[in-house]
């Protein structure tokens, strides 16, 4: 599994973990919450759960902006916002490693060139499939969309129910959380932010 390329430490990687090495440590997981790993209905767990692991941690071996590289120019002189709401998003908590679910909103001002909109849901996805603070993943989708279309503006919310409080600790349910990037024109010009924000109302 690849480190986060954002990871200060990432230049001092680690060796990597064997697929035997993870099985077991998942076994010693299973002995630790008080289950038999040898037992019928948990043999096949420990690989399971590791599968689960590289599907749910994918990010890490993904280019965020490799999925931002194909452009297009021919869009009859389109200037105005481009949004595309409710992207569905699951990611895992880097403090307790419990799910984060919810939605991204994107808005952009194209310069001079538009990206197909499933390529900004792959960079959710490529930043969501890695363990995650909800604050760092918002600003890390804005700044790769700013980064590489060089849009006149960018602006991203998510909207987002964490099992870290929902399950454990404080057991609050029904609570959401909601974090927003915005840079370039929609930071600096409220008309543009306050469109994006209706449009994400709609």
């Amino acid at each position: 599994m690849m480190r986060d390329a954002s990871d200060p430490t990432a230049s001092d990687p680690m060796p990597p973990v064997t697929a035997e090495q993870a099985e077991d440590a998942i076994r010693i997981l299973l002995r630790w919450a008080g289950d038999d790993p040898a037992r019928e209905g948990l043999l096949d767990t420990p690989r399971r759960v590791a599968d689960a692991y590289r599907e749910w941690f994918a990010g890490y071996a993904q280019d965020p902006t490799a999925f931002l590289a194909r452009t297009f120019e021919e869009v009859a002189g389109y200037d105005e916002i481009i949004v595309l709401r409710q992207i569905p998003f699951e990611s895992h908590c880097e403090h307790h490693m419990a799910p984060i679910v919810g939605h991204v909103h994107i808005g952009y001002l194209p310069r001079n060139r538009v990206v197909g909109i499933s390529k900004l849901a792959r960079v959710v996805d490529a930043y969501a499939k890695r363990l995650q603070v909800q604050e760092k993943l918002t600003a890390q989708i804005a700044q790769c969309i700013h980064d590489t279309l060089q849009p006149l503006g960018v602006g991203v919310v998510v909207d987002a129910t964490h099992a870290c409080m929902t399950t454990r600790g404080v057991h609050k349910q029904g609570v959401s959380m909601v974090t927003s990037t915005v840079l370039g024109t929609f930071r600096d010009d409220s008309r543009t932010r306050d469109e994006f924000m209706r449009l994400i109302r709609l």
